[in-house]
Parts: C-alpha cells; structure tokens; sequence
C-alpha cells in the first residue's frame, strides 16, 4: 500500500530531522560500507583453510591443543575476511544521495558531564518546556 502524499512529507521531514539531530547516530547505524578489501578477504579466506588444515591435524594426531589452535587460526580467518575495509574505518559519514551530507561539527563543552549534555540535549527537543 502506497503512502499518501502528507505520509510521505511527514516522512521526509522525520528523516531531516534524524540527520539534523543525530548525524552521528545515523552515521553508525547506517549500513553502507565502502569499498570492499578483496585483499583482506582473500588473505582471510586462506587463514581459514590454514585453520582447517591445524584442526584437522590436530584430529588426526589426536593433540587436542593443535586442534584448538587451528579453530582459534579459523576464527581469525574469519574475522579478517568480513572486517571492513578502510573506507569503512575512516568514520566518514556515507552521504545520501541528493542531498547534502548532514555532518555537523561536535561541540564538547569541558565542563559539562555527559548527564549535563543530554539533559541539555532533552531540553531542546522539547522545545524548553519544563
């Protein structure tokens, strides 16, 4: 079922207002990654199989400790095959597209704790009402 037109304006306004608010929020919930390591996903692949190889070693020798070794070499393969890549690290914020990045800068004020800033942050979304 198709959203009626004040639906969809109500809508567009709810996002502005979330990459207004809280573009830091949006930027680590969003699920936009960069560009994909095939470097590390490949190197990641190949630990894997190396892992694969120490647990079965470790089966077929019937140390223990080799085999737990090469789960824990599985594990790391793993890890670094679906870890992001760079573009995904630096914390750049992915922007939509058509409309301006909605990056603002953070203001931290040294005396205020972090109770301080969010009851100030409270306050302004409810307009100042006590």
């Amino acid at each position: 079922m198709p959203l009626s037109e004040q639906e969809q304006r109500l809508l567009e306004e709810m996002e502005r207002s979330l990459y207004h608010n809280d573009a830091d929020f949006v930027a680590t919930v969003s699920g936009r990654r960069g560009k994909p390591n095939y470097t590390s996903l490949v190197v990641g692949v190949l630990v894997f199989v190396l892992g694969i190889a120490a647990l079965a070693t470790g089966v077929i020798v019937k140390m223990p400790l080799i085999g737990v070794l090469g789960f824990a070499i599985m594990l790391a393969g793993v890890l670094l095959a679906v870890s992001p890549g760079k573009a995904g690290r630096t914390g750049a914020t992915p922007s939509t597209p058509g409309r301006a990045s909605p990056i603002r800068p953070r203001t931290t004020s040294s005396g205020g704790d972090f109770m301080t800033r969010l009851n100030d942050r409270w306050e302004k979304r409810q307009g100042g009402q006590d």
